[in-house]
């Protein structure tokens, strides 16, 4: 896992020294010279959902200003978001077929079904990204975050969490994301590289949607059968669910909170990872996992392939094909101790978004000010 990651870090990397000796953008190069496309360009965008912010808050707009800015403001970006239904997505994905767009980047609902549509679009020619989630069918390329060592963080942070005396006496619950969602199942089979024969896992759920209600009702019954002083810690698999767990626990009268872990850094999470409600996050830098995927769909389009191979030296394997051209995007686990240096340091939060009247005192007591 780490030999992957320092690959995705060397295509980063590769992709700057390309860029700062003149080779990604043309003088002389004959990767530039005559490029397949000029920059007036239609990128589609498909999203799966709004119940996690990050979509709307940071992977739209970011895609959206870097194609802009790597076509002189003269290409532009189709969106669409499916709002957690598959059937929508196939039939937003038809429409950008139908509207000719010149390449497609794909966040799939349910990874399997929408391989017949990523079929329609090779047929006519388009090229097809998966973004975030590895679709299957016939994907020209694939970016998003090494999703099992999202996991083993995890893993890893709950055991720490939970201290040196960690045992098989410890219950866990483990809130897993949706089943249509490959990444979740990569996400638990990271988790479990760690926790398997340490802590007992009195409870797993697939939750349906990633859906916070989904996860606060599955919590409830958790609680209802282990017992809420039973619980030594909760595996969540993002932060969304992170909160409907927090929401079950305190309507079963818990006043001393678990460790809870979570994913994606939202707001709401690092309030809570402040107040001591959530454990942990996992930060992942999503301007660096959109701008790298606005880079790789124009580099496609336009056949710079010297660029689109320094951004997909990484390979990964789906059910329906492999070796497929990829970049795995590092990780960071996000506490209490590191806020300042992640997320406001990456210009995700500004120090007043994160510590509002009801955070200040919290805020305060851990130096963040």
């Amino acid at each position: 896992m780490r030999r992957r990651i320092s690959i995705s870090v060397a295509a980063a990397t590769m992709s700057v020294t390309l860029a700062g000796c003149g080779v990604l953008n043309a003088t002389g190069s004959s990767d530039d010279a005559s490029p397949a496309k000029g920059n007036d360009i239609t990128v589609g965008l498909l999203l799966p959902e709004k119940a996690n912010t990050r979509y709307e808050n940071f992977d739209y707009p970011i895609i959206k200003q870097k194609v802009e800015s790597l076509t002189n403001d003269k290409g532009r970006v189709e969106y669409a978001n499916a709002e957690a239904s598959a059937d929508k997505q196939a039939g937003q994905l038809q429409q950008m077929v139908d509207d000719k767009v010149d390449v497609i980047l794909l966040d799939a609902v349910d990874a399997k079904a929408i391989a017949s549509g990523v079929e329609k679009a090779k047929e006519a020619g388009i090229p097809v990204i998966a973004y975030d989630r590895l679709a299957e069918g016939p994907i020209d390329a694939y970016i998003s975050f090494d999703n099992e060592l999202v996991g083993e963080v995890q893993g890893r942070s709950l055991l720490e969490a939970i201290g040196e005396k960690a045992s098989l006496s410890d219950k866990i619950v483990m809130m897993n994301g949706s089943s249509t969602d490959p990444n979740a199942k990569q996400f638990k089979a990271g988790a479990m590289s760690e926790l398997n024969g340490k802590v007992t896992i009195a409870r797993s759920f697939d939750t349906k949607d990633w859906k916070p209600e989904n996860a606060q009702a599955n919590m409830a019954e958790a609680i209802q059968e282990i017992g809420k002083g039973d619980i030594a810690a909760v595996y969540s698999a993002n932060d969304g669910m992170a909160g409907g767990i927090v929401k079950a626990l305190e309507a079963a009268g818990v006043t001393e909170l678990p460790p809870i872990t979570g994913q994606d850094a939202e707001l709401p999470a690092v309030q809570r990872i402040i107040s001591g409600e959530q454990y942990m996050s996992v930060y992942k830098s999503y301007p660096q996992e959109a701008e790298n995927a606005a880079e790789m769909a124009v580099a496609k389009v336009q056949g710079r392939d010297i660029q689109f191979a320094a951004l997909t030296r990484d390979k990964v394997d789906s059910p329906t094909d492999k070796g497929i051209p990829a970049q795995l995007v590092p990780v960071v686990a996000l506490t209490r101790e590191n806020i300042k240096d992640t997320v406001v340091a990456d210009d995700i939060y500004k120090l007043s978004d994160i510590c509002t009247a009801e955070y200040k005192a919290a805020c305060r007591a851990i130096g963040l000010k």
